[in-house]
């Protein structure tokens, strides 16, 4: 099913629901659109800080510790 039939039908769909069912579906399309915005931002922040030049002077330090330091191992 195309994205414009799918649309329609769910015109059409709303159009027969009662107001309360209606402001339902409206709050729910509402938080789907939320958590999309959210999870885009969330990426955007996370390719700034891994783009960012901030945390750079870790990666040319040395290991405190060693696999050897290690008192007992999960496997």
């Amino acid at each position: 099913m195309t994205r414009e039939v799918l649309i329609k039908k769910t015109i059409d769909n709303l159009a027969k629901l009662p107001d309360q069912k209606l402001k339902e579906v409206s709050d729910f399309a509402e938080f789907l659109l939320n958590r999309i915005e959210n999870q885009l931002l969330t990426e955007g922040i996370q390719k700034l800080v891994s783009d960012s030049k901030t945390y750079k002077f870790l990666e040319r330090e040395e290991d405190l510790y060693t696999v050897n330091d290690l008192k007992e191992r999960y496997k």
